[in-house]
């Protein structure tokens, strides 16, 4: 697995992958966050990063789709996928060595924005004046979501030998899973408890909850599961070949 991952990771940054992925991510947060007065901490009354993290997660929707797109859809395309699966390696190996080198770089993109932790907790007045624990259980949760989203888009991009096929369908499968059950939630058929229980099937919900800082069991077995769930079925995917 590990040579897996350190092949995708020499990929990323042995082209332009890498920092065009980390650089369009941290351009877009920072118009956000410094410049759109719309969102702008500078105009706003309160010294937090609550547009940080509501912002991140509608970026991830696209940029996370763009990593993963080409994960097993070049490999098929080209037809190295062949020489992969005939490596002495299991399916599971390689798609967890693919997952975890499209969510270190992910990784990669999000520790920048430490800086506007630093920067923000200077503006408090007081400085210092920031709900630390919230911001920390916020990132814990941004972690976690864009671990579910990489999960998902590699689920997509193992559906197809069409790399725009896979954004696609990766981008669809995060807006359905992320926002879809909130919505649906509301519909009147749903009534009593059960909107509640519907509504706890989407990623957003265990979101939220993450980021008020207090680390729930039940929102960590949320999305292990989730991931979980999509890397199996991408070794499902996988082993179609062999039917």
């Amino acid at each position: 697995m590990f040579s897996i991952f350190r092949k995708e990771i020499n990929t990323f940054f042995s082209s332009l992958i890498g920092y065009i992925v980390i650089g369009v991510f941290l351009v877009l947060m920072g118009l956000v966050m410094w410049v759109f007065p719309e969102f702008s901490v500078l105009d706003n009354n309160y010294a937090n990063l609550d547009t940080l993290f509501g912002i991140a997660p509608m970026v991830f929707m696209f940029l996370i789709p763009a990593v993963t797109m080409r994960t097993f859809a070049e490999e098929k395309q080209t037809g190295t996928i062949e020489l992969l699966v005939t490596r002495p390696i299991t399916d599971w190996q390689i798609v967890g060595g693919k997952f975890l080198a499209c969510f270190v770089l992910v990784v990669f993109a999000l520790v920048p924005t430490v800086l506007y932790y630093f920067a923000v907790y200077r503006l408090g007045a007081p400085p210092g004046n920031l709900d630390s624990g919230g911001i920390l259980g916020s990132y814990i949760g941004l972690l976690f979501l864009a671990a579910a989203f990489v999960a998902i888009g590699i689920f997509a991009s193992s559906l197809t030998n069409n790399q725009i096929v896979a954004f696609v369908l990766a981008t669809f499968l995060c807006f359905f899973v992320y926002l879809a059950f909130d919505f649906l939630s509301r519909l009147p058929v749903f009534f009593g408890k059960t909107d509640d229980i519907v509504q706890a099937i989407g990623i957003e919900y265990h979101y939220k909850s993450v980021s008020r800082g207090v680390l729930d069991t039940r929102d960590v077995v949320y999305f292990l599961s989730v991931i979980a769930l999509f890397l199996a079925a991408t070794v499902l995917s996988l082993g179609r070949r062999r039917w």
